[in-house]
């Protein structure tokens, strides 16, 4: 799974969520500040990704720093799912 996949997997799963169109995202937007998500939006959105992309998630291991933007969240993904992050 590339980069472009998750971000596209993050731009369905955030249509559903918000119930609005998200198209076009780039690694720069921020999930809270510019999208308004909220704790309930973001646990929302990881089990889409769980049923989409079969995202396992452990949530001992959910860290703050992981849901600040698209690049971010994309890197967490990615490392999640046992793939290397390119920089």
């Amino acid at each position: 799974m590339d980069r472009q996949h998750v971000v596209t997997a993050l731009e369905d799963a955030l249509t559903d969520v918000l119930e609005r169109p998200v198209t076009g995202l780039t690694g720069d937007v921020k999930l809270f500040a510019d999208l308004h998500l909220d704790s309930t939006t973001m646990l929302e959105m990881l089990m889409f990704l769980e049923d989409s992309i079969g995202l396992v998630v452990d949530p001992e291991e959910l860290d703050a720093d992981d849901f600040v933007s698209v690049d971010t969240f994309t890197d967490f993904v990615l490392a999640t799912r046992g793939e290397q992050v390119a920089a």
